[in-house]
């Protein structure tokens, strides 16, 4: 299977985050604008947590606390589980399956310079699964 770096290559590196002191409110937005589930926390250049909606679910709304007045620092999951371009996708597929995670930062020279979601790992495996039942059925037509 792929290198985490051919996956970030072809998918782009856009990497979006949040600071420690961000309200949570903010990172939420952020989300929603961008799309995505999950935020690296960055304080300066430095990977300090990661934050996603399951964070803001569990730890926010469940408690019945202000997205507003908390903060980032007080909900978001640290220390962060990440992997690096050397990685392999199916490697990454096992671990985000042991760790029960679903975004995994991606770390290269202390520097986050992607984000895989399980997403990008399940249409990996279809689009690999979808080229070997093509190359069986062209084997049997043969």
């Amino acid at each position: 299977m792929q290198a985490v770096r051919e996956i970030i290559e072809a998918k782009g590196n856009a990497v979006h985050s949040v600071a420690p002191n961000d309200s949570v409110y903010a990172a939420i937005e952020c989300m929603a604008e961008q799309g995505v589930g999950a935020l690296v926390v960055l304080d300066q250049e430095r990977l300090v947590g990661i934050v996603s909606e399951r964070d803001y679910a569990r730890k926010v709304v469940l408690k019945g606390k202000s997205s507003k007045q908390t903060l980032v620092s007080e909900i978001m999951t640290s220390p962060v589980i990440s992997t690096d371009l050397s990685a392999r996708a199916n490697a990454c597929m096992r671990l985000m399956t042991d760790k029960r995670i679903r975004h995994l930062p991606v770390v290269e020279d202390g520097k986050v310079v992607g984000m895989l979601s399980i997403g990008d790992l399940l249409k990996l495996v279809i689009a690999h699964q979808q080229r070997e039942i093509e190359q069986l059925n062209s084997y049997i037509h043969m």
